[in-house]
């Protein structure tokens, strides 16, 4: 595996530093949390996709309004004066 000069730095910094005991260490590190972000990165996608499936369920089904910006702004003045 080869990184690029500003990552190697990074890595060799990181060890020098006394934060890590090794470069392997530094990578498994970065791995973890890569996985982690990508973990959620793919829950967040699939609830985007159930949310624009539902959407379109709705649309074929007529259960849709046209946009009208005032009657959503008075949606969110009564609201908010609820609270």
């Amino acid at each position: 595996m080869t990184l690029p000069s500003d990552m190697a730095a990074a890595v060799k910094g990181a060890v020098q530093g006394g934060d890590y005991a090794s470069s392997s260490e530094v990578v498994r590190e970065a791995l973890r949390d890569w996985k982690l972000k990508r973990s959620l990165q793919l829950k967040e996608m699939e609830a985007l996709k159930a949310d624009i499936d539902k959407g379109l369920i709705d649309l074929t089904q007529g259960r849709v309004q046209d946009f009208n910006i005032d009657r959503i702004v008075a949606r969110g003045r009564r609201l908010l004066a609820a609270r």
